[in-house]
């Protein structure tokens, strides 16, 4: 049953890329090691007491009338209140050491991208870059990128499970989310909160690579000729599924604002049609 599983390394939380996720899988295997402490003995208890009490077992004393042990009661209480307090202690470092709008401090300057959940597609906008990509997500290796994440609808969760934590994407809400990608590669990013008929697809890929190859992105996209503003982003809004990955050489300024401040209509969400597939608002480059 094992073998099927090892093609899930490519997406698992315990292959980290990064230093958030790294903390995330230490997090997992801590508090696994603690639970199996109480979890073993426990086991092997039932398997002994069961061996030792059985029927043919002489030496074996039975006492019908045995009704308190105030050493068993310390041992059974003692145990669970220890795993409590390790397991809580673990979860309070982490949640302070792993805050998702906590800054990763590096030497390299931060990278900025704001997020929009469409339906059902990613929108990826480079502030300080000018430039826009749909499900297609590229930063240089290395470098932090803190994501300001926001949703024209419904509620989405953005995740990608080798780099980090997992955060809601949520229609007239920003969120915040810092990561770092230590090594080339791509990495799979999808949403991971139901939101409709096309959410099967709602992916993108995550690719770190080095800083001339992003800066030669960068330039790529700057010649598509499309540009992203209010009436592109209506159209791009849409309902739609598969969309295969293009981007926009320029964006207006504040766009993403407009989108989490509701100056550009919020989209329709899934209640508003069956959303089938539709002709997406770009081709693919």
């Amino acid at each position: 049953m094992a073998l099927p599983l090892t093609a899930c390394s490519s997406t698992s939380v315990l292959s980290p890329a990064g230093p958030v996720a790294d903390a995330n899988r230490s997090i997992l295997l801590n508090a696994l090691t603690i639970m199996l402490a109480i979890v073993v003995p426990t086991i092997v208890a039932t398997l002994a007491f069961a061996w030792w009490f059985r029927a043919s077992n002489p030496r074996a004393q039975y006492r019908p009338d045995f009704v308190y042990s105030g050493r068993i009661e310390m041992i059974v209480w003692s145990i669970p209140i220890l795993v409590i307090l390790f397991l809580s202690g673990v979860i309070w470092v982490g949640s302070h050491q792993l805050d998702p709008a906590r800054p990763i401090k590096s030497a390299a300057p931060q990278l900025e991208v704001q997020v929009v959940a469409l339906d059902w597609k990613w929108l990826f906008i480079y502030p300080q870059q000018g430039v826009a990509s749909v499900n297609r997500l590229v930063v240089p290796t290395g470098t932090p990128v803190h994501f300001s994440i926001t949703s024209s609808g419904v509620m989405n969760a953005f995740f990608v499970p080798r780099l980090g934590s997992m955060i809601y994407a949520m229609n007239g809400m920003q969120t915040d989310l810092n990561l770092r990608a230590d090594r080339n590669g791509s990495f799979y990013g999808r949403s991971a909160q139901f939101s409709g008929d096309g959410f099967s697809d709602m992916n993108f890929r995550y690719e770190a690579v080095s800083p001339a190859a992003f800066g030669a992105w960068v330039a790529s996209a700057r010649g598509a000729g499309r540009q992203l503003d209010g009436q592109s982003y209506e159209a791009l809004a849409r309902q739609s599924q598969k969309v295969a990955p293009y981007t926009y050489a320029k964006v207006a300024p504040g766009l993403y604002e407009a989108v989490v401040q509701h100056r550009l209509k919020p989209g329709p969400g899934p209640e508003a049609g069956r959303g089938g597939p539709q002709v997406s608002p770009g081709t693919p480059n």
